[in-house]
């Protein structure tokens, strides 16, 4: 398992000069399934967690006076692992559903995320149209929003969910399905990874707001609203969203 240790510096909100949130300089671990760029991947050169979620929670923090320490864990038992108290919050690409709401509390969205269809290069140019016609199968990764839009676009029984997404990839490549559903958000960074395979052919699917994830009740979510807030009002946010899609 590898972490990152995020700096922190204590900061006040520009409007009025109220001082934000304080949280003492607290050590915050992070859960973040670490397999989605430019979301969250670990960095091969340095072996760092990096990406927006990881820039996100450190302006926060930068914010609120706190220090976060990102720890890898697999999707399939994050929000067990936050509920059983192995770290204190979760970033990673976490859709706002109103069924996970009522087993865990979210921060207000941070991004508005759409979903994608990664096919093979050979199909580029399907359409919704033509997966739904000719009974196409998609898969995705196992409770996952991506799984629950891939259920809508072809019905339950022309979909495999998998426990991981690396597990998605290959039966797309080895053609037991015909599309991945993504979140569009890392679909350049996909098409980057394996170009001449596999395309970006279908975006702009369902649209869900991204939030961070925290056990119900925690009293840092309000902290972090704070400082969420904060980082919108000063632009750094936007600054973060040019930095990995070159747009606001």
């Amino acid at each position: 398992m590898r972490k990152f240790v995020a700096t922190f510096a204590f900061a006040v909100l520009a409007a009025g000069g109220v001082h934000a949130a304080d949280l003492g300089g607290k050590l915050l671990k992070v859960g973040s399934d670490t397999t989605s760029p430019p979301m969250e991947s670990i960095d091969p050169a340095s072996g760092q967690i990096v990406g927006f979620d990881v820039d996100v929670v450190n302006a926060i923090c930068a914010k609120i006076n706190c220090q976060a320490e990102f720890v890898t864990t697999g999707w399939d038992g994050i929000f067990v692992a936050l509920d059983q108290g192995n770290f204190d919050l979760v970033a990673s690409g976490v859709s706002i559903t109103e069924e996970r709401k009522k087993a865990m509390d979210f921060s207000d969205p941070y991004i508005v995320n759409s979903q994608a269809v990664l096919t093979r290069a050979e199909d580029q140019g399907i359409t919704l149209e033509k997966f739904k016609a000719e009974g196409r199968k998609l898969s995705a990764q196992a409770n996952t929003t991506d799984a629950q839009v891939a259920e809508g676009v072809v019905g339950k029984e022309n979909v495999a969910a998998y426990d991981s997404f690396s597990a998605a990839i290959i039966a797309l490549k080895n053609k037991d399905v015909d599309g991945v559903v993504i979140n569009g958000a890392n679909a350049a960074a996909y098409e980057r990874e394996f170009a001449g395979e596999l395309v970006a052919s279908i975006k702009d699917l369902e649209s869900d707001p991204l939030g961070l994830v925290f056990r119900k009740g925690d009293e840092n979510v309000a902290a972090f609203n704070e400082g969420l807030k904060a980082i919108k009002d000063d632009g750094t946010l936007d600054q973060l969203v040019a930095k990995y899609w070159g747009l606001k």
